[in-house]
């Protein structure tokens, strides 16, 4: 029988990369990842769901400053917080499958002797080589490849959140400065308004006139 590739590879096992890669496909939450692209992406909005809706929204419902705003802007930002820990997510588990993909691909291997930082570098055999690339190239570069467009969407679906709650603020403060609940009616920078006048100054008023000097 012919003599297995790392017979005499100095490497440690748990850094050799053909083992990074068997732990990290079966390792949480990496391992989402390479299975079905439904079971994928159902685990992703079941995250991302779980998170708005038992930490997001109570947090912005509750216990924010201001919790009398309108509800629909904590609503939608409860839904950016639940996307941005998705992304979060997402974005760990890429760095994982791009460090274990460069590791197979590459034709050397940097390892730690003794773990005392004595760093090493062993030259892949041709034997090790053709197969590490084989495994990068046909099962570690796909999953990069989905988690890429993972990203793109969450970026865009975040981009999206973020014009709405603009516009929603931006409608909220000129409902504020039109309306008030003490006169029924706020006074625009730069525009006189006599209610507003009596409000905030009653002493510059007699019987219902501003007194002269």
């Amino acid at each position: 029988m012919a003599p297995l590739p790392e017979t005499d590879c100095p490497v440690p096992a748990d850094q050799q990369p053909i083992n990074e890669y068997q732990n990290l496909s079966t390792s949480f939450p990496f391992s989402w990842a390479s299975g079905d692209i439904v079971e994928y992406c159902s685990r992703l909005f079941v995250t991302g769901a779980s998170f708005t809706l038992f930490i997001a929204l109570p947090v912005a419902w509750f216990g924010a400053v201001g919790s009398d705003s309108d509800p629909l802007i904590k609503i939608v930002g409860s839904v950016s917080s639940g996307i941005l820990f998705v992304t979060l997510a997402v974005v760990r588990m890429y760095l994982g499958w791009a460090y274990v993909g460069n590791r197979l691909l590459s034709a050397t291997v940097e390892y730690e002797e003794t773990g005392w930082y004595d760093g090493q570098i062993w030259v892949k055999t041709a034997q090790v080589l053709a197969r590490d690339r084989l495994l990068g190239s046909f099962q570690v570069k796909p999953v990069l490849s989905r988690l890429k467009y993972s990203l793109v969407s969450l970026g865009a679906s975040l981009f999206f959140c973020a014009l709405l709650l603009i516009n929603l603020e931006g409608s909220t403060q000129k409902e504020y400065y039109s309306t008030t609940p003490e006169s029924g009616g706020r006074s625009i920078p730069g525009v006189y308004n006599d209610d507003s006048a009596r409000w905030f100054e009653p002493d510059a008023f007699h019987g219902g006139e501003p007194s002269l000097p």
